[in-house]
């Protein structure tokens, strides 16, 4: 029997049920799409739901709130992945290291430097993007996207960092997709795979320009 609308298993399946046809639509295949429930703000009690309904991925903004939350979960249930999204401050490389699968949000040579510290100081190697400011907003993080290049070669020559990809946030004021097809030539050039970029207003349009990686939460897990 199909999940109320209202609920979180509900949502959930809209939102697959849309990239998916995002995904066809744009001559790709679903699979090509990981969608990344945001649960930031929200309790471990409303991400058991998303659980319960097969969600294993998820990204969270800030690491105590992560770190709150998911080492629990993760008791629980196997194959949980977990991806940080927002601004990372090197002084909380540390625990950024030892508690997510993937950063998303490398944007600068400071930042770099302080997670291969931890890197090689804990021997986990947590997976990561460059995080860019295709806006090149003042409030921002990340690295301007004429520097993209530097920082990766910064990353994976000097610091054995593996970059698998690029992560934006376009400007909440734009139209998100002069954005998302910068990110796309940005990592074409550079011959990276992984595009996160699209949110729940915009995900449609970021997986038509190339997402393979889309962050929802609002659509999955409403308004608190």
């Amino acid at each position: 029997m199909a999940a109320a609308p209202d609920t979180v298993a509900g949502r959930l399946g809209a939102v697959r049920a849309k990239v998916a046809d995002a995904a066809r639509a744009a001559g790709r295949s679903a699979d090509a799409v990981t969608l990344v429930a945001v649960s930031k703000t929200h309790p471990a009690e409303t991400i058991e739901q998303a659980i319960a309904a097969g969600q294993l991925v998820f990204g969270e903004n800030r690491v105590q709130e992560a770190a709150g939350k998911f080492p629990a979960l993760r008791a629980r249930h196997a194959g949980i992945e977990l991806r940080l999204i927002g601004h990372l401050q090197s002084n909380k490389a540390a625990e950024a290291v030892a508690l997510f699968d993937v950063i998303e949000t490398i944007g600068s040579a400071k930042l770099a430097r302080a997670v291969a510290r931890e890197m090689q100081r804990q021997g986990r190697h947590p997976r990561c993007l460059i995080q860019v400011n295709t806006g090149s907003e003042p409030q921002k993080s990340g690295v301007a996207p004429a520097e993209v290049e530097a920082l990766l070669r910064l990353c994976r020559d000097e610091l054995g960092i593996a970059v698998d990809g690029l992560m934006c946030i376009p400007p909440v004021e734009e139209e998100p997709d002069a954005h998302f097809r910068m990110l796309a030539l940005s990592a074409a050039r550079l011959g990276l795979g992984v595009l996160s970029m699209g949110m729940s207003a915009d995900y449609p349009q970021a997986i038509r320009a190339g997402a393979t990686h889309v962050r929802v939460g609002t659509a999955i897990f409403g308004t608190r």
